[in-house]
């Protein structure tokens, strides 16, 4: 049973304890990123803070993530100029983030 209500860093309300996890970043659409930026997973490691082979292994659907591990991986994306959109049916895509111009 849920103990509290929690809102992450991504502005996202949840239960706190160990309720099951919404899961945005999945396997494939990590390896979308990467080619939408044309990162290797090494280069991905180096901007995140993630390990390469922690990177190899969840591609490859080997293990889950952590939600910190996550959240890394997410962050060094996003700083690297893609966001990640909600899309019909709960699924989520990769796209550029708007860049906004000076004024």
């Amino acid at each position: 049973m849920p103990y509290m209500r929690d809102i992450d860093q991504y502005g996202q309300f949840g239960e706190m304890g160990q309720a099951a996890k919404n899961v945005i970043l999945t396997p494939a659409l990590c390896r979308a990123a990467r080619g939408f930026l044309d990162w290797t997973q090494t280069d991905l490691a180096d901007r995140s803070g993630v390990s390469r082979s922690t990177i190899r292994d969840y591609e490859g659907s080997r293990h889950d993530l952590h939600r910190a591990t996550e959240a890394q991986l997410r962050l060094a994306f996003e700083d690297g100029g893609v966001a990640f959109v909600h899309m019909e049916g709960g699924c989520f895509g990769v796209c550029p983030r708007a860049v906004q111009t000076p004024q």
